[in-house]
């Protein structure tokens, strides 16, 4: 299924977080926080500013960005857990 987010939305797969410490003791799942780091898949096109204009979205797919813990709204598109936000609910884009 194709999937295509409305307006300024964005549809973010999360980053696996570690799987052990710096110690290299191994973390259960039941322990392990959400990452807050996903890679974007999918930008809508944008929302429209008060003079009807379509502003452009920042990001693009393949992004790597730092969001929110508690940021965003799960969904599961074609057995997959992503989320959805609003552009603007991201702190800013990982670079390498």
């Amino acid at each position: 299924m194709k999937f295509r987010p409305l307006h300024d939305r964005v549809l973010i797969k999360r980053l696996d977080s570690e799987e052990k410490t710096a110690g290299g003791l191994i973390i259960p799942d039941t322990a392990k926080e959400k990452p807050m780091e996903g890679e974007v898949i999918a930008v809508g096109e944008g929302a429209y500013n008060d003079d009807g204009d379509r502003i452009k979205p920042d990001l693009k797919a393949g992004d790597k960005v730092l969001f929110g813990k508690w940021n965003g709204t799960e969904v599961k598109i074609d057995g997959e857990d992503l989320l959805i936000m609003k552009e603007s609910e991201i702190m800013g884009v990982l670079e390498a």
